[in-house]
């Protein structure tokens, strides 16, 4: 029941799309079982023909005669239209004509059997892309904090393999739906008309052959659930191997990473042989438990004929032991898919911890527009990522048009504050302001294009140098995009490349040196001109050289703009209307360079540290 249950809510959330597709495949597979019937049908007066076992006199009954059933009068025309053949072509030609019929109807059979899954394929094929789709806007819609929650090779592991078993089950849940149970009431249907009695018989034993199935399919969902989170865990550890191969080869620990990898493909080779085993025991069990279901409805009755108990005659009898084992496939279907459909039950749970996961950073309900003529205020702001206070009692003004510079020891809070501001995420106490307008009262597109970001690390994509600079301004021209590049100090060395601004700068910017990524991040922030820049310590991974063209092209940049600077190093930030000394999460001085260096207080010690600065 609760399998059911699992497959009509994964089929009612993904299936309306496809309704065409749906209604296509049912008509096909009542008419592959419809056909099936009556192909099988012949075989009755081939047998009868061939071992000459029926001498009985047929009249033609008119098909609209009142007080004989239906299925009688088809039976004795067929049989009178036989006798009729015989007489006219003789034996062995009513024999070819029969064959040519089974043949006949066995080609349109299997033809419409093709069709009724030709149209699955579109449904199976459409879900899978809209539950990427589904995946892929989530992604791109939860807080940057969920991330640090979910591990990214894990949300791979999600949208490939855990998406992929959700196709296998929805594909066989749709068999499972739209085919095999048509096949098998339409079958029961045949043998009930040809013999209740046997099928009374039938239909007690084949519950006791479902119930031996069903019990090894129990534990197959809870071993997937666990297998799929394994699995997640590998592509995470390939994403850290891919992501941290300079370390791992410096420290000469490839022994250490690849042991870790062994040790987890191992444990999930072991689950996944348990899981296989399971599910290859489904075919020989249900094979097995067929052929004895057979083998009793055969004793019985065959039994019944031997005795002459006239229930049915013996031509007949072997057309409903084959319309019987017609039956026994979708049955023994059913039971495999079901295994299938646990395993993807198991995988669309892991899907639905992203796609329900929810999003604390939404738009108001009412927005109010945003203009920023004054100033910035974070008002007694207080934040904590979980349980301690990364930001305490933080009160900041940054005049409109003004460099403020935010100091500190690495881990003091001071890109948390800046993280704020573009509502990365949500504060717990206080609130930022901007001209008097809180930033949760606006909608996130106005706020964040307000702002612009050059951060330590460079995040380029694996695009063009055009397509790159252009990332945050719809329909960029040519000009644009160029003028930008010039005053990042970037247009010479895009040009030296083989296809100028038309070059693929490869993954992540990996063809590109430190400075040269960094001047393309400042390029992009140019173009798309914000009114608030973010210096995420811009120049600290570079070289002298690279760094005074970087910090040229951020002179440039941060012209007439409202500016947050985080720095380490205290040269790029002599030059800020105000430093902020944060420490510990919170502000504890804040001044000009000369006032707060006079102070001789925590800035003086930030100082003194990189002396080399002032020399």
């Amino acid at each position: 029941v609760s399998l059911m249950k699992g497959i009509f809510k994964i089929l009612k959330r993904f299936l309306p799309p496809y309704k065409k597709y749906v209604v296509l495949t049912f008509i096909f597979n009542i008419l592959t079982a419809i056909l099936n019937v009556f192909s099988l049908a012949t075989i009755i007066p081939i047998l009868q023909v061939l071992f000459k076992i029926n001498t009985a006199t047929y009249e033609f009954i008119p098909w609209n005669t009142r007080g004989i059933s239906s299925l009688d009068i088809l039976f004795n025309n067929g049989y009178w239209y036989i006798t009729q053949l015989i007489e006219t072509y003789g034996s062995s030609q009513t024999l070819l004509i029969l064959a040519a019929a089974l043949v006949t109807m066995t080609f349109f059979k299997t033809l419409s059997a093709y069709l009724g899954s030709y149209f699955t394929i579109p449904i199976r094929t459409g879900v899978v892309q809209d539950i990427r789709n589904q995946i892929n806007e989530k992604i791109l819609a939860l807080p940057i904090g969920f991330f640090t929650e979910e591990r990214r090779g894990d949300i791979l592991a999600r949208i490939s393999g855990d998406v992929n078993e959700v196709e296998n089950s929805i594909m066989s849940s749709l068999d499972m739906l739209f085919k095999n149970p048509i096949l098998i009431l339409i079958y029961l249907g045949t043998m009930i008309a040809l013999s209740w009695q046997l099928t009374l018989f039938v239909l007690v034993l084949l519950p006791i052959m479902g119930y031996v199935m069903g019990t090894v399919g129990k534990t197959l969902k809870r071993k997937s659930f666990e297998a799929q989170n394994k699995w997640g865990e590998l592509m995470s550890q390939v994403e850290e191997t891919l992501s941290g191969l300079r370390i791992i080869k410096a420290f000469n620990a490839e022994k250490k990473i690849s042991e870790r990898f062994h040790k987890g493909n191992n444990e999930f080779r072991r689950m996944s042989n348990r899981i296989a085993r399971r599910q290859y025991l489904a075919h020989p069990m249900s094979e097995f438990l067929g052929t004895l279901t057979m083998a009793i409805v055969l004793w019985f009755g065959g039994s019944l004929i031997l005795e002459g108990k006239g229930l049915i005659d013996a031509a007949t009898f072997i057309y409903y032991l084959t319309i019987f084992y017609s039956i026994i496939n979708p049955a023994k279907d059913f039971s495999k898919s079901a295994y299938a459909v646990q395993r993807g039950l198991a995988s669309m749970e892991r899907i639905d911890r992203i796609l329900e996961a929810q999003n604390e950073i939404e738009n108001p309900e009412n927005p109010k527009k945003l203009q920023f003529n004054r100033h910035i205020h974070y008002d007694h702001v207080w934040f904590a990522y979980q349980s301690d206070w990364v930001l305490k009692d933080i009160n900041l003004v940054i005049p409109k048009g003004k460099t403020i510079a935010l100091v500190g020891e690495s881990g003091s809070g001071k890109s948390t504050i800046v993280d704020l501001l573009s509502r990365f995420y949500d504060i717990q106490q206080g609130g930022i302001y901007i001209d008097d307008i809180n930033i949760k009262e606006v909608t996130l597109h106005d706020l964040r294009s307000l702002i612009g970001y050059v951060s330590q690390e460079a995040i380029l994509f694996n695009d063009t140098f055009f397509n790159n600079i252009a990332f945050g301004k719809e329909n960029a021209t040519k000009e644009e995009v160029e003028r930008a590049a010039h005053i990042a100090n970037a247009h010479e060395f895009i040009v030296a490349t083989e296809h100028g601004y038309q070059t693929n700068i490869g993954d992540r910017g990996g063809k590109l040196s430190g400075g040269q990524r960094q001047r393309i991040s400042i390029a992009r922030a140019i173009l798309k001109d914000p009114q608030i820049l973010i210096l995420d310590e811009a120049t600290s991974a570079l070289d002298t050289a690279s760094e005074r063209l970087v910090q040229e092209a951020l002179d440039r940049l941060v012209q007439n703009r409202t500016t947050i600077t985080i720095a380490h190093r205290l040269s790029t930030i002599k030059n800020a209307d105000e430093i902020y000394v944060i420490h510990d999460g919170e502000i504890v001085e804040h001044g000009h360079h000369e006032e707060l260096y006079a102070k001789n207080g925590y800035y003086r010690k930030l100082c003194d540290a990189q002396i080399d600065v002032y020399r």
